[in-house]
C-alpha cells in the first residue's frame, strides 16, 4: 500500500476515535521513515496517546527520531508516570536535554525518577485527586469536576489533613451519594490501604491484587500522599514480573529495552550461553558417572535401557517442584514463614509419586526382560531419584531465595544438571549393590 495511503488510513482511524492502543499497532508496522511522517501529522494531544500504548523500545526508537522540541511538546501532554517512563529508557544526556525543554512537568518528573523503576515510586504516578478532609462533600464534587481532566483516575478520591497527611479514601459513589453539608471526614474510610515509595512492585501487585483495588496510593514515611499506582500499571508489572520469571526459568536471560525480533545476536548469545556452559559442565559430569561405570554397564548392558526414562522421570519431577515453588513466592502463596512447611510437604509428595512410579517401573521391567532382580534394580532408583529430585527442585531455590538470590534464576539449567548427576549415581550405585544378581 503506498505511504501516503497508509498515512490517510491511519488519520482517518485517529479521528474515527479508534483507541490509541490499535493505533499503535498499526504505527508498528510503519518504518522509520514513515513514522516521523505520521508523526509530524499529528497534535501533540494524539501523538502522546499513541506513544503511550506503545512497547518500550518503540518508544524510544520513535522519541529519538523526532527534533528535541517536538519530542519535549509531546512529552508534556503524556501522563507524568508514562513520560517518566520514556525518558528513563533514554541515555542521560537525552533526558536533560529534552527535562530542559519541559516546563512546569519537569520537577514532578524529576520527582519520580529519584525512585528505582522496580518500586512504588517508580511506578506511580502524581496526578491524582486529593481533596480536604474539613469540605463539605458539595465543594468536593464542584473541585472534583475541576481537578478530574487532569486526573488519571476519579474513581476514588483521597483525604488529606493540613499536612498533606493521608487520612482516608471515599469512593465517587459514596461522594455523590452523601447529603450536602456533610464534611468528608464525615463519610470517607479511615483505614487506607496505602504503600511506602520504596515498595517493591512485585508486592505492590499482590497488594492490589489481594484487596481488589483500582488504584493504591503512595506515602513517605510521614504518611503523606506522595502519587498513586493506578491498575493498568499494576497489570504492565504483572506481565514484567512474569516474563522475567519464564525467562530466568528456561535460562535465556532477558533482552531489555529491545524488541526480541530485533536484538541483536551477540546480546541473545551473551545472556543465553551461561545457563548453556552450565548445563554443558552438567553434562559433562553426567557423563564422567557413567564412564566410570563402565564395567557395570558392559556386564548388564540391559542396564542402559532405563538410563533415559530414570533421568526424564526425575527431571520432569524437579521441574514441577521448582517451578511450583518459585511460582508460589512469585504469587505470595507460599510466605516466608511457610517455606520449610511447604518443604517438608514437597518432600512427601516426591516419595509418594517416587513410590508409585517405583513400583510401575519395577513390573514393567520384570515382565518386559523376564528379570525380577532388574526390576527391583530400576525401581529402587526411580523410587529415590523422583523423591530426590523434588528435594532438589524445592531445596535450590530455598537456599537461593534465602542468601537474596532470584530463585527462578537457580531453577532450570542448574536443578537440572545436579538431579541429573545425582540420579545417574542412585542408579549406578544400585546396579552395583545387586550385580551379582544381574549377571
Amino acid at each position: 500500500m503506498p505511504i501516503q495511503k497508509t498515512l490517510q488510513t491511519i488519520m482517518s482511524k485517529i479521528k474515527a476515535g479508534v483507541h490509541p492502543s490499535d493505533l499503535a499497532e498499526l504505527v508498528d508496522e510503519l518504518n522509520d521513515l514513515q513514522r516521523k511522517e505520521l508523526f509530524d501529522l499529528l497534535s501533540d494531544e494524539e501523538a502522546a496517546l499513541i506513544i503511550q500504548e506503545m512497547e518500550d523500545f518503540d518508544r524510544v526508537s520513535l522519541i529519538r527520531l523526532l527534533t528535541k522540541h517536538r519530542a519535549s511538546s509531546i512529552l508534556k501532554e503524556m501522563a507524568v508516570d508514562d513520560a517518566t517512563d520514556l525518558l528513563g529508557e533514554l541515555s542521560p544526556e537525552e533526558a536533560r536535554e529534552l527535562l530542559s525543554l519541559i516546563d512546569e512537568e519537569a520537577d514532578e518528573i524529576k520527582g519520580l525518577m529519584r525512585y528505582r523503576e522496580d518500586t512504588a515510586g517508580g511506578i506511580m504516578t502524581t496526578e491524582f485527586i486529593a481533596l480536604p478532609e474539613d469540605i463539605p462533600v458539595e465543594e468536593a464534587i464542584t473541585r472534583l469536576r475541576e481537578l478530574a481532566p487532569d486526573a488519571e483516575i476519579v474513581y476514588y478520591v483521597y483525604v488529606i489533613n493540613a499536612q498533606t497527611k493521608l487520612t482516608g479514601v471515599i469512593s465517587l459513589r459514596d461522594l455523590i451519594a452523601a447529603e450536602d453539608g456533610t464534611l468528608l471526614e464525615e463519610v470517607m474510610l479511615r483505614n487506607v490501604i496505602s504503600v511506602p515509595a520504596e515498595m517493591e512492585q512485585e508486592e505492590v501487585a499482590r497488594l492490589v491484587s489481594r484487596y481488589d483495588l483500582l488504584a493504591v496510593p503512595v506515602v513517605d514515611e510521614g504518611q503523606r500522599l506522595l502519587g498513586i499506582i493506578t491498575v493498568d500499571d499494576i497489570i504492565d508489572v504483572i506481565e514484567e514480573e512474569a516474563t522475567e520469571d519464564i525467562y530466568r526459568l528456561t535460562g535465556t536471560g532477558e533482552v531489555e529495552s529491545v524488541d526480541i525480533l530485533e536484538a541483536s545476536v551477540f546480546s541473545i548469545v551473551r545472556r543465553r550461553l551461561p545457563w548453556l556452559l552450565i548445563s554443558l559442565m552438567g553434562g559433562l559430569f553426567s557423563g564422567s558417572v557413567i564412564g566410570s561405570f563402565e564395567d557395570t554397564l558392559q556386564a548388564v548392558v540391559i542396564l542402559a535401557v532405563f538410563i533415559p526414562v530414570v533421568m526424564g522421570m526425575g527431571g520432569n519431577v524437579g521441574t514441577q517442584s521448582s517451578t511450583l515453588f518459585v511460582r508460589g513466592l512469585a504469587t505470595g502463596e507460599i510466605k516466608k514463614e511457610d517455606i520449610w512447611r511447604y518443604f517438608l510437604r514437597e518432600v512427601k509428595i516426591g516419595v509418594t509419586m517416587g513410590g508409585i512410579n517405583g513400583i510401575a517401573i519395577a513390573v514393567a521391567a520384570s515382565i518386559w526382560q523376564g528379570i525380577p532382580m532388574l526390576g527391583l534394580v530400576v525401581g529402587i532408583a526411580m523410587f529415590s531419584t523422583i523423591s530426590l529430585a523434588a528435594l532438589i527442585g524445592t531445596l535450590i531455590p530455598i537456599i537461593s531465595n534465602r542468601f537474596g538470590i532470584d530463585p527462578a534464576m537457580t531453577s532450570g539449567p542448574f536443578v537440572t544438571s545436579v538431579k541429573d548427576v545425582t540420579g545417574l549415581l542412585i542408579y549406578f550405585y544400585t546396579a552395583t549393590l545387586f550385580m551379582k544378581h544381574l549377571i
